[in-house]
C-alpha cells in the first residue's frame, strides 16, 4: 500500500472514530468502489461488494436486537418498520455524507465525473462495507458499538415514535402543529471547487433561523438543518 494512500485511511479512521485496524487493507478495500477495480485491473484491488453483503446483515441484527431490547412491547410489525427506517439508504448516506466519506474512496473517473462521490446508493453501501471490514478486523462488539453511535439520531426517533418520517418532514410537523408557519431554506455558502462543493443551508421559521446544517448538496443540507433545529428545539437529542 502506497504511503499516501495509508495516510489517507488512518485520517478516515480518526475522522469516523474508529479503533485502529489490524489489517488497513480491510477498511482499503471497503472504500473502494468495483469502477476503480475495473479500471485498475493491475493494481489487484479489491472492491467493496462482497463487505457490504456482510455489513448489511450485521446492521440488520444489530438494529434488529436494540429494538427488541428496548421496545419490548412493541410488536413484529413496528419492529420491521422502525428497523426499516433506520437502516435504509437515506439514513446510511446522511450519515457518511456528512464525514465527506466520497473523499476517501478509490473510484473509477467515469463514475467520479457522474458524481459518485455524493452518491447516496454508494455512500450508504459504503456505510455497510466499513461496518463488515470493523467486525472482520475486531469484533461484532466493536461493529456494534460504531453501529449504534453513528445512527443514534435516527434510532431517537424511533424513541420520539416519529421513525420512517426525514428531518424535514418532523420538523414541519412539529412547528405546524400549532397551526400554518412560514418554513423556508437558505443557502448561507458555499465552499469548495464546482466538482466538489459544500453547501451550508439554514431553516428559518416565520423569519428566524432555527438551525443550519452542511452537506454535499443542497437537499443533504437541508436535513441536516432540521436535525440541528430539531435538537435546539429538544425534540430529539
Amino acid at each position: 500500500m502506497k504511503p499516501e494512500r495509508k495516510q489517507q485511511l488512518e485520517e478516515c479512521i480518526a475522522l469516523l472514530g474508529l479503533p485502529e485496524f489490524h489489517d488497513l487493507r480491510l477498511l482499503d478495500a471497503a472504500l473502494t468502489h468495483s469502477s476503480y477495480v475495473n479500471e485498475n485491473r493491475k493494481a489487484h484491488a479489491h472492491h467493496n461488494e462482497r463487505l457490504e453483503f456482510l455489513g448489511d446483515a450485521i446492521l440488520d441484527l444489530v438494529i434488529g436486537e436494540y429494538l427488541f431490547l428496548h421496545y419490548p412491547e412493541m410488536p413484529e410489525g413496528e419492529l420491521s418498520k422502525a428497523r426499516a427506517s433506520v437502516v435504509s439508504e437515506t439514513p446510511l448516506a446522511a450519515v457518511f455524507g456528512g464525514y465527506h466519506i466520497g473523499d476517501y474512496m478509490l473510484m473509477g473517473r467515469g463514475e467520479q465525473r457522474s458524481g459518485g462521490r455524493t452518491r447516496v446508493s454508494i455512500l450508504a453501501d459504503v456505510f455497510e462495507a466499513v461496518v463488515g471490514a470493523l467486525y472482520i478486523d475486531h469484533s461484532y462488539e466493536a461493529a456494534r458499538v460504531f453501529i449504534l453511535h453513528q445512527l443514534k439520531g435516527y434510532l431517537d426517533l424511533v424513541a420520539s415514535g416519529q421513525y420512517g418520517k426525514d428531518y424535514k418532514t418532523l420538523f414541519q410537523e412539529y412547528v405546524q402543529q400549532d397551526g400554518e408557519q412560514d418554513i423556508t431554506y437558505e443557502l448561507c455558502r458555499e465552499e469548495g471547487p464546482d466538482h466538489d462543493k459544500t453547501f451550508y443551508m439554514q431553516v428559518v421559521v416565520n423569519g428566524k433561523a432555527l438551525g443550519e446544517g452542511k452537506g454535499k448538496t443542497k437537499k443533504d443540507a437541508e436535513q441536516h438543518a432540521a436535525q440541528e433545529a430539531l435538537k435546539r428545539l429538544h425534540v430529539i437529542q
